[in-house]
Parts: C-alpha cells; structure tokens; sequence
C-alpha cells in the first residue's frame, strides 16, 4: 500500500449536503487534507452507484461539511478566558467531537491587561491551528444590557483601549463585541472596519437610529440577536429591526430552546435568510458537562437541568448548546431543510470569516472537515478534521481514526 493509498479515505452511499442541494449515493474521496473530488454514482462506471470495494459505506447517514462556530467561549469543563492554553485546547477539543471544525474563541469582560494576556495565548493556538480567531465579547457593553459580564469591569469603548486589545491578538482578531451607543462606539466601529476586524452590536441598549449608524460605520454582524438587547416595540423597532433589515448584517442566533422561542428562531430566518443567519453556541465550560458550577471569566455559573445561569443574580450565562444539537433541533423543531441548516451551520460564518475558499461547504479542493450523521435521527455519528477522523472510528472500523 503506497502513501497516497493510507492517506485516502472513499466515502459511499451517505447522502450528502452540497452548494447544489442535497443528494444521494455520490462518492466523496479525501486525499491528505483536502476533499479530492465528489463522484455521481451515476459516472462510476459498472458499480451502478453502489460503494466500491475498499470504500467506507455510508448508507442510511448523511455528511455535511464540519460546523463552524463564531462564538463560543469554553466547553469540557474549561474556558477560554482562564488564559490557560490546556484549557483552550480542552474547550476546543470537546466542540469539535460535537462536530464544530472552526472555532473563532470568545472571550468575556475583564480587566484590559487580563484580556491582552488571554489573547497572547488565544494567538499561539491560532498559530496552530486549533483556532481560527479571537472574538472579543466586553468589556465595551452596555451597563444595561451587560447579561453575564460584571458590571464593574465595563468601559466605554474608547478607540485606544480597543485598539490596544486588537493588538495584543497579533493579527488573530476576528471580532469584537460593542455597544455602539456608548462614547466612542461609533468610531471604534469604523476603526474596526479599517482594520478589517468584524465590528458587532451586541449587549447593547441602542436605539434603532444609532444601530442604523453604526451599520453605514462599518457594523457587520449582531451578537446573539434578541438577546442583551431592547426587544421590539411598535414604536420603537431598536436594534433588532435594524439589524435584520440591513442585507449587509449578519446575525447570530442560539438555537438551544433557552435563548430563543422556536417561532422567533423563524422570525429572524423568515426576514434575513440562511445566507444571514449563523448558528452560534455562545457556550461556556459547561458545554459537554453535566449540571454544578462553573467560572465565566471572573463570575461563578449555576448549570441546572443544562441551564446556565449567574450565581448573583440568575441572568442567562452563555449555553451549554453544542452544534450537533443545534443542527439537529434546526431541522427537527424548526422545520428548516438540510441545506438551509448546512448553510447557517457551515457557509455563512465561513464566509464571514473570510474562509470560504477552504472551508464552510462540500467541494473538491476545500478542507476535509465533514461531520456525518444518522438521516433518520440526525444524531452525531462521526467527525473529520482535515482528512483525519477525531470521532467514529470505533463506529466504523475500516476508518483510519487519530
């Protein structure tokens, strides 16, 4: 057996989710690291479409590309903000065996230098490629609106202190987190445009008017839109209607069952659509745990039934959500088809990111990140990262596992 032959894995007979829609039965070849071509089983020549010999038969699952996270700030019982590189590779690990490929790391409010000394860690698993980026969540939030952040640690989003965080992640700044009404939001968000860094509105108490503002200053996505922001009023729409009317925004949302309401999960894809939509987990070191507590950032988190929530004061703390859940309820409470799932799971924050060309979708040249699942249950079978399986290898054992 030659090394290209260990390095090839052949997949047949699963259904998979491509940028075309959905199909059943074509083989999906990965070579090293990458996706090397998607054959119709209909031009396989005498094999009729079933597996050929030496493949891995997929029949009865579908694959779809690996999940990619824009925001999540721990899980397995670790956090991204200890500034402990094991406690982000443990994070990092225990989404991906939930099928997250990508993940862009969240931090959560602190002290200005603390963050500077998380974000030095956060960039060397960038380096490596464990991560994809940093996502700065506070400590430049509403006072209002500041959910599971300590108020105390808040501050206004000065242009020099924002700057000085994006610094300090060495090129690895993917996003930040604001309150655009605050004093210097509107020009924080512009110098983050010009930086090309993803400006957010989040944990805001905005008015419609200045959420307007700070989308033409360069705002480019809404921080778990509905939630640590004023809801609608007749009167008085807010963010939420401005940040879903814009075409140019994209907007996150926590399908966990907590943060959201099945039917407002359907409002936001009814007015913004898949192509605007990106499923986040928001998770923190319960995620893959069970119930007990738990630290976020400098506060203490009470689990209960998978609920996270402050120990002073009981605010909604993050998720314990991870994305196969999240995929799964998507289409089997909300109704929503494969391909709109895939596209909010995968392609959309791909996008965002600026890693279409590698990864985000199922096509020959891109990154072998799949995630397989049962096409009856659509529960979590097996994951692969760069042509190497993390999870399902005991479940199918002609499969090379790492």
């Amino acid at each position: 057996m030659t090394t290209a032959d260990r390095d090839r894995t052949a997949l047949s007979g699963a259904r998979l989710v491509l940028p075309g829609g959905v199909v059943d039965g074509d083989r999906l070849t990965v070579e090293g690291t990458r996706i090397a071509a998607i054959t119709s089983g209909a031009n396989r020549g005498t094999n009729g479409g079933q597996p050929e010999p030496g493949d891995l038969d997929l029949t009865g699952h579908t694959v779809v590309p690996g999940f990619v996270d824009l925001h999540v700030h721990g899980g397995g019982g670790a956090s991204y903000a200890s500034g402990i590189a094991e406690e982000a590779l443990l994070a990092a690990r225990t989404h991906l065996e939930h099928g997250t490929t990508t993940t862009v790391a969240s931090t959560v409010t602190g002290e200005i230098d603390d963050l500077t000394r998380q974000a030095a860690v956060l960039s060397e698993l960038v380096e490596d490629a464990t991560l994809a980026g940093i996502h700065f969540e506070g400590p430049f939030i509403s006072h209002n609106r500041c959910g599971a952040h300590r108020p105390d640690l808040l501050r206004d989003p000065d242009p020099a202190l924002v700057r000085k965080l994006v610094d300090a992640a060495r090129g690895h700044a993917k996003m930040l987190t604001l309150a655009p009404e605050l004093p210097g939001g509107l020009d924080s968000v512009r110098m983050l445009a010009d930086l090309g860094i993803i400006a957010a509105v989040g944990h805001t108490d905005s008015d419609y008017a200045t959420t307007l503002e700070a989308i033409e200053a360069g705002a480019t996505v809404a921080t778990h839109l509905f939630n640590a922001m004023p809801g609608i009023a007749h009167r008085a729409p807010g963010p939420i209607v401005a940040l879903l009317e814009d075409e140019r925004v994209t907007v996150e949302l926590i399908n966990d069952g907590v943060h959201l309401h099945p039917s407002v999960l359907d409002l936001a894809y009814g007015t913004a659509g898949p192509s605007r939509v990106a499923l986040i987990t928001d998770a923190m070191g319960a995620a893959g745990m069970g119930d007990g507590l738990y630290p976020l950032g400098p506060l203490q988190v009470r689990v209960e039934n998978g609920v996270a929530r402050l120990v002073e004061g009981g605010a909604i703390a993050g998720s314990t959500l991870t994305l196969d859940v999240a995929f799964k309820r998507s289409v089997t409470v909300n109704g929503l088809t494969l391909a709109q799932t895939v596209e909010s799971l995968c392609a959309t924050p791909a996008r965002l990111l600026g890693l279409a060309d590698s990864i985000g979708s199922l096509e020959a040249g891109k990154l072998a990140d799949l995630v397989v699942v049962d096409s009856e249950s659509y529960d979590l079978v097996a994951v692969m990262r760069r042509g190497r399986w993390v999870l399902g290898g005991d479940r199918f054992p002609t499969v090379k596992s790492v």
